[in-house]
């Protein structure tokens, strides 16, 4: 082999390997999700400035819930959180750099953002509660803000999700 097949061989391999390591269509929802939501809540002295990042990070993390929420702790946004990698996250959006591209480089950092991961929506109108467990009820009130005070039977949860439905269900046309 000449020095110029060698080349070519290196440069396909570091292509392939930077293939590899970037993000797949459906790797980081929540990641993505979140630093766009977040970026959008943004103006633009504060997009600029890595320490005013984090500082309304960990503003907008106090509000968060779920899957948001531990991802706020993975990065160091929330009090308890045990590490910090916050400045992962700001410098590069101070420069500008798509979500999906700060987010590669969190997951270099923590793989474990990476696995966070939405789960499916009950569709409430389709959906037979009585096939349901008991688990996934308690998620539809969570979701909704709710409690169910007194629930013991999976019957009671199924009753109070039928109460509430009319609020929280959109018939689509």
């Amino acid at each position: 082999m000449n020095t110029s097949q060698i080349v070519i061989m290196i440069c396909c391999i570091v292509g392939v390997a930077q293939t590899a390591l970037a993000l797949k269509e459906d790797d980081c929802e929540v990641c993505v999700k979140t630093v766009k939501r977040f970026g959008d809540t943004l103006d633009e002295a504060t997009k600029k400035d890595y320490k005013l990042i984090e500082t309304a990070f960990k503003k907008y993390c106090k509000t968060q819930k779920n899957k948001e929420h531990r991802f706020c702790y993975y990065l160091g946004g929330l009090e308890e959180s045990a590490t910090g990698i916050l400045n992962e996250l700001s410098k590069p959006m101070s420069w500008s750099m798509p979500a999906e591209k700060v987010c590669e480089k969190l997951k270099k950092k923590d793989a474990q953002i990476c696995d966070l991961r939405y789960e499916k929506q009950i569709d409430l109108n389709n959906v037979d509660l009585k096939k349901l467990k008991v688990r996934d009820l308690k998620k539809i009130l969570n979701d909704w803000d709710e409690s169910c005070d007194g629930c013991l039977e999976k019957s009671d949860f199924i009753k109070r999700i039928e109460e509430l439905k009319p609020k929280y269900s959109r018939n689509e046309l």
